[in-house]
């Protein structure tokens, strides 16, 4: 099966590709999506929209997992963030693709053992669980971690690490 991890953000948005066979996992692709921060909000959207598409359409997976987003102290900010993901979850549902959602702390418990690790200890297990992802930016590890966890989640029932579908369906 293979996945696409997505780990939204305006500014930066963070995705990788992993194939997974029973426990066995496998690193595809990873990479990050910066639309220009001069442009206008609008024409940042679609061009994280366009850029994750491609991707989609490059790679084909089976499933996506999106980390699910904190409220930021901004409002303004966390607008701006919500904004980017109703991209990042609205393009894999264009492609009839199933999309999971995760929160950070269980994407963290999934890979390494508690919902508190940092980000040094996240990047540390997903280069030991993917090592061609090694050269990774945070965002990239990030989305590869949401991947990872949610191929974990794949193999024991969506019920794990409190996933739920909230688009697409079987192509």
């Amino acid at each position: 099966m293979r996945l696409l991890g997505l780990d939204p953000g305006l500014r930066i948005t963070g995705w990788g590709v992993i194939e997974v066979e029973g426990n066995r996992l496998r690193h595809v692709a990873h990479g990050t999506v910066a639309p220009d921060p001069s442009g206008p909000l609008a024409v940042r959207l679609r061009d994280l929209h366009d850029a994750l598409l491609a991707i989609v359409d490059r790679y084909r997976p089976d499933e996506a997992a999106v980390e699910e987003t904190f409220l930021n102290k901004n409002a303004g900010s966390s607008l701006k963030l919500g904004h980017a993901r109703g991209v990042v979850l609205l393009v894999p549902a264009l492609r009839g693709i199933p999309i999971a959602e995760y929160a950070a702390k269980d994407v963290k418990k999934s890979l390494v053992g508690t919902g508190g690790a940092d980000k040094a200890q996240v990047l540390l297990m997903v280069t030991h669980l993917l090592p061609g992802s090694a050269r990774a930016s945070a965002d990239a590890a990030d989305a590869l971690a949401v991947a990872i966890c949610h191929g974990h989640a794949s193999s024991v029932g969506r019920a794990y690490a409190g996933a739920r579908v909230t688009a697409g369906a079987s192509r």
